[in-house]
Order: C-alpha cells, then sequence, then structure tokens
C-alpha cells in the first residue's frame, strides 16, 4: 500500500520555524520527485517546493524562495521542507505527494503527482 505520511505541523508565531516531514512507503522512492503543496480552504492547492530523485535539484514557489529548504534523505524514505521566517500568510495545510521524473518541468501542478498524503496543519499567528 503506497503511503505518504506528513508530520511536523503546528502552531508557531510568525518569524517563527517549523520543519515538516514526508515518510513515504509502498513505492521505489528513489525513482519518484517528492513535491510539497499547500492548501487554503476556497483555493487551489498551490505547489510549494519540489525536490528531484536523481540529481536533487530544488524547485521553489516565488513566494517561499529564501525562506523554505527542501530536502531528502533516500536511506529513510523521507523528504523535508525547513520553513523559516514563517508569515501568517503560510498558514494551511501542506500536503506531500509523490511525481514521475519525467513531470518534474510541470512540478507545480498537481495533476502530475501519483500519490498524495494527507497533510498537516500548519498555523502561523500574527
Amino acid at each position: 500500500e503506497v503511503q505518504l505520511v506528513e508530520s511536523g505541523g503546528g502552531l508557531v508565531q510568525a518569524g517563527g520555524s517549523l520543519r515538516l516531514s514526508c515518510a513515504a512507503s509502498g513505492f521505489t522512492f528513489d525513482n519518484y520527485a517528492i513535491g510539497w503543496f499547500r492548501q487554503v480552504p476556497g483555493k487551489e492547492r498551490e505547489g510549494v517546493s519540489c525536490i528531484s530523485s536523481g540529481d536533487g535539484s530544488t524547485h521553489y514557489a516565488d513566494s517561499v524562495k529564501g525562506r523554505f529548504t527542501i530536502s531528502r534523505d533516500n536511506a529513510k524514505n523521507t523528504v523535508y521542507l525547513q520553513m523559516n521566517s514563517l508569515k501568517p500568510e503560510d498558514t494551511a495545510v501542506y500536503l506531500c505527494a509523490a511525481l514521475p521524473p519525467r513531470h518534474v518541468i510541470n512540478w507545480k501542478f498537481a495533476w502530475v503527482y501519483d500519490y498524495w498524503g494527507q497533510g498537516t496543519q500548519v498555523t502561523v499567528s500574527s
């Protein structure tokens, strides 16, 4: 059974930090890029960041560039999202998803992802 399980969300004050984890199982983790999305009720799911499978190249939305860092540990089948200098507008449910390498160029689009986690809530207070 394919599983992607997010953890690490919570409540933090503006300017603070959180580290999210995405633990994967049930598929060949090394063969997939992993992306992070966030969703706010009434808005479209937004691509936040993505890390490739082979060379580990990273991609970021402009809104988080310089504040968020994505990394992966293939030995642990886990991807991390370090979020610093958090802002109230970062408040959302954060979800991770697995993406075939051939679609990395379209990493911002939710429809290219094969597998999804359930999400973890991040709330940033002002």
